[in-house]
C-alpha cells in the first residue's frame, strides 16, 4: 500500500498535463472584446492570457481570471441581468479536448499500473 501510496503523487502530473491540454484550447477561444469603448484591458487580451491549468495528486483543473481579470466569471458563465451572454470557453476546449483528454489518463495511469506491477514483489 506504501508503494501505491507514493506512486499516486505521479498522478499529479497526469492531471497537470491533462488540465494543460484543455487550458490551451481555452486560451484559443477565449473572447478578446473589439467593443470601442472596451477598456485596454480587455482588448489586450488578458483573459486569454489569465487561463492557466494547476493540478495536484486529486485532480486537474483549468482557471481563468484573478487581478485584473475580475470579469473572467462573467464572461464564461454569463450575467443576465447585464446582458452578458454566456462564452463558456473553457468548456468548450473540454469538449473539443475530451478524446485528448481521456487518452492521456489512459495511456499514463496505463503506465502506472505497469510500473506498480513490476514494483510489486510477488
Amino acid at each position: 500500500m506504501r508503494r501505491m501510496s507514493a506512486s499516486l503523487k505521479d498522478l499529479t502530473a497526469v492531471n497537470r498535463a491533462a488540465a494543460n491540454t484543455v487550458a490551451e484550447a481555452a486560451r484559443d477561444r477565449a473572447p478578446v472584446s473589439t467593443h470601442k469603448r472596451a477598456k485596454a484591458k480587455t482588448k489586450s487580451g488578458a483573459l486569454r492570457k489569465s487561463i492557466r491549468a494547476g493540478a495536484n495528486k486529486d485532480r486537474g483543473y483549468v482557471a481563468a481570471g484573478g487581478g485584473l481579470v475580475v470579469y473572467a466569471g462573467p464572461i464564461h458563465f454569463g450575467w443576465f441581468r447585464r446582458n452578458i451572454d454566456p462564452q463558456p470557453f473553457i468548456y468548450d476546449a473540454l469538449d473539443a479536448r475530451k478524446r485528448e483528454v481521456v487518452e492521456r489518463y489512459q495511456d499514463r495511469v496505463g503506465d502506472l499500473v505497469k510500473k506498480l506491477d513490476r514494483e510489486t514483489p510477488g
